[in-house]
């Protein structure tokens, strides 16, 4: 939602803007909240979106995606400010998708983020396979 209403924002004559300003505004916020309840979460999943190359991409993605929330609630009546929210948000919505994608990759290549959360999954089903009455 970030990305397609900040590119329509961006493209489409200032008069027929709006609801592409309002849908970027929704999508920029849905997808702030939806990078921070992954990447802080407790779980052992959510280290390969803080090191190394993700990390890298999901901080610049953060950026961009606040950044141009900001710029399309303050500037957002402006031409020019419509066409900064709407590139910043575009390129913050790519960048989220490289920086998953990236940490999908780093996550294979160490073993540990496979097999310590299939143990803890055995482990809960063997618990509740042994709680149920027989």
């Amino acid at each position: 939602m970030a990305a397609g209403g900040g590119i329509c924002m961006a493209l489409t004559p200032l008069s027929e803007s709006e609801p592409a300003r309002k849908m970027a505004i929704l999508g920029a916020g849905i997808e702030l909240v939806a990078v921070r309840g992954v990447e802080e979460s407790d779980s052992i999943l959510s280290e390969p979106y803080h090191e190394g190359r993700p990390g890298k991409f999901m901080r610049a993605a953060k950026a961009c995606t606040t950044s141009g929330l900001g710029l399309a609630v303050v500037a957002g009546r402006w031409r020019a400010g419509r066409v900064a929210s709407g590139t910043l948000l575009a390129a913050g919505s790519l960048l989220t998708r490289f920086g998953v994608f990236e940490a999908g990759i780093a996550s294979t290549k160490d073993p540990k983020y496979i097999v310590v959360p299939q143990k803890e999954r055995l482990a809960a089903r063997v618990g509740e396979v042994r709680s149920v009455p027989r």
